[in-house]
């Protein structure tokens, strides 16, 4: 069922067939939604010819959306996409905040290994040097 006009409106005519595309799930111009102001970026008009002053046509176009009671293609391959990117998205947030907790670490570790090579390198001058703590997993270097 089209909206086919017998008149020479030529923003009638681009709101039929940006209808139309919308409905059959191949937009040109818009996300593919099925909702007026689409419908009005996918015609190239102001929205206003769809909400003032082609009423008919914005009455038409939401009874061929609830009669079809679906996605369009189109639009639903883009929430798909979106989903995936989404997904990527969250998986790169985890990735930095993984590397970000890594990063504290080495640095605690260079800061410890830094204070310890300064209080190792006062015993040339007769320093008294307190051995920092080492973890149990660390090799000694003493016993060599």
């Amino acid at each position: 069922m089209t909206a086919r006009s017998t008149t020479t409106d030529p923003v009638r005519d681009s709101i039929v067939a940006a209808m139309d595309r919308l409905l059959a799930g191949t937009p040109l111009r818009s996300s593919g939604r099925l909702s007026i102001s689409q419908l009005a970026i996918e015609a190239g008009v102001k929205r206003w010819h769809l909400t003032h002053q082609h009423l008919d046509l914005k009455e038409l176009f939401q009874a061929r959306v609830k009669a079809q009671d679906s996605t369009p293609a189109a639009f639903s391959k883009k929430l798909s996409e979106r989903d995936e990117l989404k997904r990527k998205y969250d998986e790169l947030r985890q990735h930095c905040a993984d590397l970000e907790e890594r990063l504290r670490v080495y640095a605690a570790a260079i800061n410890l290994l830094s204070l310890e090579n300064a209080a190792l390198s006062g015993r040339e001058a007769g320093a008294r040097v307190i051995p920092l703590p080492r973890s149990p997993e660390a090799p000694d270097s003493t016993s060599e």
